[in-house]
């Protein structure tokens, strides 16, 4: 008996605690988002922020993987700059991105392409993927 008196108690608790974040989660959302997946090539638009002007930058490179669900996603995306690896995690959902482009698409076989980091040149090519 206590013991059901006891989860009737944390279920409430946990019910409570979840309601702000959920609504925080709904309203933060921005909406339709580009489908893309791992091993594209994206072209990311970013929105910096210089004494009180604003442009645009475009980080261009693959996404080697996306964590996370819904609100809280993120993907990393990585490119070659001047013969030395460039990683940028960005969040999916925020207001710094003004819009993802996907230039490509290639076939892969991981959820997260890590072992990019160690092989260089020719190696490191995606395979595109191949339309039926």
């Amino acid at each position: 008996m206590a013991a059901e008196k006891a989860d009737k108690k944390s279920k409430k608790k946990n019910d409570a605690s979840d309601r702000p974040v959920q609504e925080v989660v709904k309203t933060n959302t921005m909406g339709a988002i580009v489908p893309f997946s791992i091993g594209d090539m994206v072209h990311v638009h970013v929105k910096i922020y210089e004494g009180g002007k604003e442009r645009i930058q475009i980080f261009s490179g693959a996404v080697i993987a996306r964590k996370g669900a819904k609100a809280t996603e993120n993907f990393t995306v990585r490119r070659i700059s001047h013969g030395v690896g460039v990683e940028r995690i960005f969040p999916l959902q925020s207001p710094h991105i003004a819009k993802i482009e996907v230039e490509s698409s290639s076939r892969v076989r991981r959820a997260k392409l890590y072992y990019l980091r160690e092989i260089a040149g020719k190696k490191a090519k995606l395979r595109p993927k191949v339309q039926a």
